[in-house]
């Protein structure tokens, strides 16, 4: 293949992906493999960076949540391609972030919305759902090895939650090896500071900022 064929269809992926046309990103994906692209070149070249812009679309208010959901559904739908292909070989994911929402509080768009932007950004997700109780968080530490637990509350009701898993990670003795960051309409940076955590962002696009800074700050990688 061409290097103009090749960058041409990382192009055609990377916009299919921002631009939300699943149907395009799939057929261009199943295209660039059968022509022999690396799968890990797809995802490094074209979905990373694709939702790294759809992320910077969201946060400078040309994209709102929408247009961000419907480039996550097209990102899947090019994963899906993708990652049965990288079975077995050596992982490149930036890091292992393990993400829920505090046990008392149902909500998970914000959630939702965050873990297709790491994933888009390259990091393996453990979606833990909504409604977690600190043992499941735990878990997710001393099982499932993740490097960063994320923490999000939308009731105000809820928000004591963080602190108290916050609280049994040290009691769990775990707290050292993994970093905590924090988000939801009502938290606050200060609040994030007051309950222990590492990091707090107060939108999608910025926990990946956050989760990449965390990873670099711990200098550590999962291979």
């Amino acid at each position: 293949m061409s290097h103009e064929t090749t960058h041409a269809l990382i192009a055609a992926l990377r916009q299919a992906v921002i631009d939300g046309q699943a149907r395009i990103a799939a057929a261009t994906t199943e295209r660039a493999l059968a022509d022999g692209l690396a799968p890990r070149r797809l995802v490094d070249e074209a979905l990373i960076p694709a939702m790294d812009e759809a992320g910077r679309l969201f946060e400078i208010g040309e994209f709102f949540v929408p247009e961000l959901l419907v480039a996550a559904r097209a990102m899947k739908a090019s994963q899906a391609l993708i990652m049965p292909l990288l079975v077995g070989t050596p992982s490149a994911t930036r890091g292992r972030v393990a993400i829920g929402t505090v046990m008392g509080d149902m909500h998970d768009i914000g959630k939702n919305l965050v873990v297709a932007l790491l994933q888009g950004g390259g990091f393996d997700v453990i979606d833990l759902g909504a409604d977690v109780p600190p043992a499941r968080f735990i878990a997710a530490v001393t099982e499932q090895h993740a490097d960063i637990i994320g923490l999000s509350a939308i009731l105000t009701t809820t928000m004591s939650q963080m602190k108290i898993t916050v609280r049994a990670l040290e009691d769990a003795g775990v707290r050292g090896s993994v970093k905590i960051m924090v988000g939801g309409a009502p938290v606050t940076e200060r609040f994030a500071a007051d309950v222990g955590a590492d990091g707090y962002a107060d939108n999608a696009s910025a926990a990946v900022t956050l989760a990449r800074r965390l990873m670099g700050r711990a200098g550590q990688g999962r291979d």
